[in-house]
C-alpha cells in the first residue's frame, strides 16, 4: 500500500509530472486569457478536462473547443503519449515517449562528441539498441499513420483542424476532438468516407 512505488517508477512520475504540470499550467493560461473570471475556476476546469482527455478518458465538463485554442491542442498533444504502458490509456505511452526523447539527447551529445559512449538508460538500466530502434520505428509509423489520416479527412472536404484533431483522437482513442468533432458535438457530423478512415483508425490505434 506504499506510494514508493510511484516515486521510484521512471514511467509514473514522469506521467504525474507531465500532467500537473499541464494542468497548472493550462489552468493560468486560461485565467491570463479572460476565459474564466478567476485561477481557482480555471484550475477546477482545466484538471478535470486536461486529465480526461490526457489520459484518453474522453469525458468533457465544458465545451473545450471554445477555449483558446493552445489549451486543447496541448490536451490532443499529451494524448498521444500521457498514459503509461500496461493500462488501458491508449496512444504511443509514456514508456515509449522517454526513450525516444532520451535518444534524442544522445544523437545530439554523440553529434559533439563522436566516440562518446552514452547507453539511453531508464531507471539507471541501459536500454538496448534494438529496443530503442523498435520504439523509433513505431513512432514514425504513429506519425506517418496521423498525417495520412488527416490528408484523407481533408481531401474528403474537412477543415485541417477537424481533420488533424479527428486523426489524433481516433488513432488515440481520445474520444472528442476539436472543432466538428468537438466535446458538444458527434462523429455523426462527419460523411460515411470519413467515419470509414476514422473508424480504421481507432482500430489501428487500439491494435
Amino acid at each position: 500500500r506504499s506510494l514508493r512505488a510511484y516515486r521510484v517508477d521512471p514511467e509514473a512520475k514522469v506521467l504525474i509530472g507531465v500532467v500537473a504540470v499541464s494542468v497548472l499550467g493550462v489552468a493560468a493560461y486560461l485565467a491570463w486569457k479572460g476565459t474564466y473570471p478567476d485561477y481557482g475556476t480555471a484550475l477546477r476546469y482545466a484538471a478535470f478536462n486536461v486529465v480526461s482527455i490526457a489520459t484518453t478518458t474522453g469525458y468533457s465538463s465544458t465545451d473545450f473547443n471554445l477555449w483558446p485554442i493552445f489549451a486543447p491542442l496541448w490536451m490532443l498533444f499529451l494524448c498521444s503519449f500521457a498514459s503509461c504502458s500496461g493500462s488501458t490509456g491508449s496512444g504511443m505511452k509514456m514508456i515509449r515517449a522517454q526513450i525516444l526523447f532520451k535518444q534524442v539527447l544522445r544523437e545530439l551529445l554523440r553529434i559533439m562528441h563522436p566516440r562518446v559512449y552514452n547507453p539511453v538508460k531508464l531507471a539507471g538500466h541501459p536500454i538496448e539498441n534494438n529496443v530503442v530502434f523498435a520504439v523509433l520505428a513505431y513512432a514514425f509509423v504513429y506519425v506517418f499513420c496521423i498525417i495520412v489520416f488527416t490528408l484523407l479527412l481533408a481531401l474528403s472536404g474537412a477543415d485541417v483542424v477537424t481533420a488533424f484533431s479527428a486523426a489524433v483522437a481516433s488513432i488515440n482513442n481520445t474520444g472528442p476532438g476539436l472543432a466538428r468533432v468537438g466535446p458538444t458535438s458527434t462523429y455523426a457530423v462527419l460523411n460515411d468516407f470519413q467515419i470509414w478512415v476514422c473508424s480504421f483508425a481507432m482500430l489501428l490505434g487500439r491494435l
